[in-house]
């Protein structure tokens, strides 16, 4: 099957093909470093995440580019208000993102382009859109044109006369119309600034995203995405100006995740993420009470274009989810490996491959490609159980650790504090059992009890008794 995926400009699933047979060439909007990034950063990252791995994992080269806002009216509102310099302060939260991205196991992208660092090329493409009438210098400022790019509103499907009327632009005598955007900003005194043929000053927001795609991928790409929440100005901006500089489709696809929203255990009411509110999830803290892994199974669970909702139960319930994938890696306490149970065993393998495949070629549906794997840790558990040996088991194994893989899961079945703990467990179930074949019960489930106000559950079966 081909993959197929949603595309925001023709608002319709459509199959996947690329200007180049084999390659992929994918921009993503990353962040603008002005503070501590949440999980609403990691939520979008881990969405192209995988998305990515899923594009090599069928053989296809991906060139992925995320670029780093890094010169900004928030960057430099924020060092104003620490007394710090904008750049050292964008650079020391690009050096943390890339830190937590590393610890969230997303792939290091091709490259990671800065505002700062494609300067040059953010100035000849504003030089060239005054050229062809696209866009006006005023009092050091430069704005596009946007009544020149009769095509403006195709993303978002709105009407620049619908914009003009429903949308509350900035008042600035100096514009054409209210809905021109400006491409390059007038340096004002104390800000950081570069020499331009307008005079000093620094590019706007949109300006950046064209010019930096242009110059690692060409005129042309075949997937640009970012979170729903920059359809429109920012995406819907590229367009234009894009499109009026080369006369050709900027992006083949667009696509756009949804945006991570907090809701209130106790109300059941959807908050947004702010430091007004007191809110905010930063990843740091997130990874300092959970495993990696929960925070990707929240955002498999859910279809990349919806809201993703989080509070402290949806992440305690995926903690459960990651214990259960986990479970399906202990070794083999039989020595079977012939059988009906083996041959389900196989069989399910197969029957899994192909749902995972056919999920995620729809439109990357990683809710069902989770749902597959969660169907093959059910029978490698149920094969244990019956004393399935090491060979097929770790065959199945295998295969889970490869799919779950592909979603970018680590499976790290024990935790550093599993780890330490562990002796000490497996002492107390020895001891247990030789309660329990004495016929000291009571004794005997003294011990579970209190391993269970430990948050350690035991669980016994056939081959013995497994802790988690």
């Amino acid at each position: 099957m081909t993959i197929q995926l949603y595309n925001t400009l023709t608002r319709r699933v459509e199959p996947l093909e690329t200007l180049e047979p084999g390659v992929v060439q994918m921009y993503i909007c990353g962040v603008t470093v002005y503070d501590d990034a949440h999980i609403g950063h990691a939520m979008s990252a881990i969405v192209f995440d995988i998305i990515r791995r899923y594009l090599e994992w069928c053989g296809y080269q991906v060139i992925h580019v995320v670029n780093f806002t890094d010169v900004d009216d928030k960057i430099i509102n924020r060092a104003n208000e620490l007394r710090r310099d904008p750049h050292e302060l964008a650079q020391q939260y690009i050096d943390d993102f890339m830190v937590q991205l590393a610890a969230l196991n997303v792939l290091p992208a091709t490259c990671y382009p800065r505002a700062t660092q494609t300067m040059q090329e953010i100035i000849a493409f504003t030089q060239q859109l005054i050229d062809h009438g696209h866009a006006y210098a005023a009092d050091g400022d430069v704005y596009f044109r946007v009544n020149s790019y009769p095509d403006y509103g195709k993303l978002s499907g709105r009407s620049l006369d619908e914009m003009l009327s429903g949308t509350r632009f900035e008042v600035d005598s100096r514009k054409e119309s209210p809905a021109d955007f400006a491409l390059w900003k007038a340096a004002k005194p104390g800000e950081p600034s570069w020499p331009s043929p307008w005079g000093a000053g620094r590019p706007g927001w949109h300006i950046e995203c064209s010019a930096m795609s242009m110059k690692f991928l060409g005129e042309q790409m075949d997937i640009h995405g970012g979170g729903n929440d920059l359809v429109f100005p920012h995406h819907e901006n590229e367009i234009a100006q894009s499109e009026c500089l080369t006369h050709k489709p900027f992006a083949r696809y667009w696509m756009h995740n949804g945006m991570l929203q907090l809701v209130d255990p106790q109300v059941r009411q959807v908050e947004k993420m702010s430091k007004s509110l007191g809110n905010v999830v930063t990843i740091d803290k997130f990874l300092h009470e959970y495993d990696a892994d929960v925070f990707r199974l929240i955002v498999l669970s859910s279809y990349y274009r919806n809201p993703l909702t989080y509070n402290v139960e949806v992440a305690a319930d995926n903690q459960r989810k990651l214990e259960r994938l986990c479970s399906a890696l202990l070794p083999a306490a039989g020595a079977a490996t012939t059988g009906a149970v083996v041959d389900d065993l196989a069989r399910v393998v197969e029957t899994v491959r192909v749902r995972f495949s056919e999920a995620m070629d729809n439109d990357f549906n990683t809710s069902g490609a989770l749902a597959a794997l969660f169907e093959l840790v059910r029978v490698i558990n149920t094969a244990r159980d019956a004393g399935v040996g090491a060979e097929p088991l770790a065959a199945a194994q295998a295969t889970l650790r490869e799919l779950a893989g592909v979603l970018g899961l680590r499976l790290d079945p024990q935790s550093r504090q599993s780890q330490d703990i562990a002796p000490f467990v497996e002492l107390l179930i020895e001891i247990r059992a030789a309660l329990r074949k004495a016929k000291q019960f009571e004794l005997a489930d003294t011990i579970r009890s209190r391993l269970a106000e430990l948050d350690i559950t035991l669980e016994d079966g056939p081959q013995g008794t497994r802790w988690k």
